[in-house]
Order: C-alpha cells, then sequence, then structure tokens
C-alpha cells in the first residue's frame, strides 16, 4: 500500500501534467483559430478569383469552327 508521501508525490505530478496540459491545449486552440481564419480567407480569394475567371470565359468569343481560318 503506498505511503502518504508517495500519493501526495503522485497527485503533485498530476496537477503538473494537467497543467501543462491545459497550456498546450490552449496553444492549440489558437492554431486552430489562426489556421481556420487563414483557411476561410484563402477561400474568399479562390472564390473570387473562379468568379473572375468565369467573367473572362464569358467575353471569350463562342467562335468554333473558324477559329484560325482567317489568322493569315
Amino acid at each position: 500500500m503506498p505511503s502518504l508521501n508517495d500519493l501526495i508525490a503522485r497527485v503533485e505530478r498530476m496537477l503538473i501534467r494537467h497543467d501543462e496540459l491545459k497550456r498546450t491545449n490552449a496553444l492549440l486552440q489558437e492554431q486552430l483559430q489562426s489556421l481556420s481564419q487563414e483557411r476561410d480567407s484563402l477561400r474568399s480569394r479562390l472564390n473570387a478569383a473562379r468568379a473572375r475567371i468565369d467573367a473572362l470565359l464569358e467575353r471569350l468569343p463562342v467562335d468554333s469552327g473558324d477559329a484560325g481560318k482567317n489568322s493569315k
């Protein structure tokens, strides 16, 4: 059977580990928030780029058969 001192030492180690895990969790939460914001920003930029590409594609001529015949 563990002595009282052994139990006290074990509880102290557990408390230290708990504090370490809380700090790690807080850092991971911050990193997750930062990466989520970056992802949202990149998504927004991608959607804007898609819209610009779609607008450019709509401006292209639809000539399919005469392409290149009158280029000389």
